[in-house]
């Protein structure tokens, strides 16, 4: 059962932000259009996703390695830990690629761990307005 807290008070949230080669440019513009809600969060992105956007929108961003050499492996690694709170994750719909079993680790993580993950614009807007209402302020309670 999860404890929704509600709209008390907003909290620092830490969001990790992931995507695929094809995406990257639809998160650095995600990323400017929601800039004022991120900043008054932690983020963690894979090394390749972070650099860009860092570089558009001056963001803080802690940077893992880049997707495909371990990134999503150690942004997996974070989602075990407890160490997320959300995941924007912009996947490309298109067919399976090498490092596909890495990066699905990732959504399958968020599913086990109750984790909220957007793998597509609409969603990630809706998490990002939640965000910034403090809705996302759960807890498992068992």
């Amino acid at each position: 059962m999860l404890l929704y807290k509600g709209r008390r008070r907003r909290v620092e949230m830490k969001v990790g932000l992931i995507a695929h080669d094809s995406k990257k440019k639809l998160m650095q513009n995600f990323c400017i259009a929601y800039r004022g809600i991120l900043t008054r969060h932690e983020l963690y992105a894979t090394g390749t996703t972070g650099t860009l956007v860092e570089e558009v929108t001056n963001l803080k961003i802690h940077k893992f390695l880049p997707g495909e050499t371990g990134g999503a492996r150690q942004l997996a690694s974070q989602i075990e830990q407890g160490n997320l709170d959300m995941v924007i994750f912009l996947r490309d719909p298109s067919p399976v690629r090498d490092t596909e079993p890495e990066v699905n680790s990732v959504v399958r993580l968020c599913d086990i761990y109750n984790i909220p993950i957007a793998t597509n614009l609409a969603t990630g807007e809706l998490l990002i307005h939640a965000l910034e209402r403090g809705e996302l302020e759960w807890r498992n309670i068992g």
